[in-house]
């Protein structure tokens, strides 16, 4: 990179974080922390333990953006003070130090700015998701068990917490269905970008003639939705049944009835919780996700109405898919709503999402696409 094209890239980052700093009103929001942690300071904060992690969540999430964002402003101010250096000593070594320095802030600019364009109402949310194969079995389930790895790790990356609430194995291998809470900020806002069918193109592993398979798994993603949100659950709606929980082994498996499926009659909605060893808690927990999966439905109906954008449910088949990996006979993930793609397949699948969720979301909010 010629010195000219760092100075014009420099440039180009004092523009963004002017803007940055226009859009996210700073003194307001450095305001409403100092409001919040002097709440903390009540000493009846605790006796309301959830409204008390939710006003310790806000203030964080507020911290995280202020702090986040200075800390780019103080990288770029590094940045300009190394290119006046570079450009009376014209050191190789430093100027390289520059180039990965400015590479390293531009990426850091597109993270930020991603987190900044996460404004819907839920984005901020936890996230519940489920994964359901399609037909084929053993194959689709195995795929599901494969996603199920590959969404955790992008978790554990993002440095989210991920709880099982509930998990059906399969027969032979891989799992039946799988329901996750994905808890972070943003966690939401984030992984709406999954929500759809993946599709898997492989040499089966359970097929001794070494044939190529291609198999479906269904992705929902709905946000974990607060008392705050108006969700009509009359109980006479609502089918409660309680059973023993089944699983893979000791961290899925409880001994007791204490796993709770609630059925929404009017819509015929399922959900199953089988977490924790309380059948309160799983109750709870299983209401929740009801509340979830209607509001999803309410939204989804909505836009059916408003402007079409979806038609009805489609079958968890053949065109329906939103992204595509290929392992035979070539390496390839490629998303079909973006048209952006990776030839580094085992990289995905250990829970490098962030190029697919960023090409999605830049497309939703911008309506120009990747490539």
């Amino acid at each position: 990179m010629e010195l000219v094209e760092i100075k014009q890239t420099l440039t180009a980052m004092a523009k963004r974080l002017s803007n940055f700093r226009g859009s996210l009103d700073l003194d307001e929001k450095q305001e409403r922390i100092a409001e919040l942690e002097e709440k903390m300071t009540d000493p009846d904060f605790w006796n309301d333990q959830e409204a008390a992690q939710a006003i310790i969540n806000d203030s964080n999430a507020l911290k995280e953006q202020v702090n986040g964002f200075l800390a780019l402003e103080s990288e770029y101010e590094d940045l300009e003070v190394s290119y006046e250096l570079v450009k009376e000593e014209a050191d190789e070594d430093l100027k390289q130090d520059l180039e990965q320095g400015v590479t390293s802030l531009s990426e850091a600019l597109n993270q930020f700015e991603l987190q900044l364009l996460l404004s819907e109402p839920y984005d901020k949310n936890n996230a519940i998701l489920e994964l359901h194969p399609g037909a084929g079995g053993t194959e689709s389930q195995d795929w599901a068990s494969m996603l199920l790895r590959m969404y955790t790790r992008w978790a554990e990356r993002k440095g989210f917490k991920v709880e099982t609430m509930d998990y059906l194995p399969g027969d032979e291998a891989g799992v039946k269905s799988v329901t996750l809470l994905i808890k972070g900020h943003n966690a939401y806002g984030y992984l709406k970008a999954e929500k759809g069918v993946h599709r898997l193109v492989r040499i089966s592993p359970f097929d001794s003639s070494g044939r190529r398979h291609t198999s479906f798994v269904s992705c929902e993603v709905m946000p974990e939705l607060d008392d705050s949100v108006d969700i009509d659950l009359s109980p006479e709606d609502l089918k409660i049944d309680t059973y023993r929980a089944s699983g893979a082994g000791g961290q899925h498996i409880n001994t007791t009835d204490s796993a709770v499926r609630i059925t929404h009659l009017p819509t015929n909605t399922v959900v199953t919780c089988q977490s924790e060893r309380s059948q309160i808690k799983n109750r709870e927990q299983a209401m929740k996700m009801m509340k979830a999966k209607l509001y999803q439905l309410k939204i989804e109906e909505q836009q059916q109405e408003l402007a079409e954008i979806r038609g009805e449910q489609k079958e968890i088949g053949w065109g329906s898919q939103i992204r595509s990996y290929v392992f035979h006979p070539y390496s390839m993930v490629k998303d079909h709503r973006t048209n952006y793609e990776v030839g580094n397949t085992t990289s995905v699948m250990d829970g490098d999402l962030d190029g697919f969720i960023d090409a999605y979301l830049r497309q939703a909010i911008g309506g120009v696409e990747q490539e």
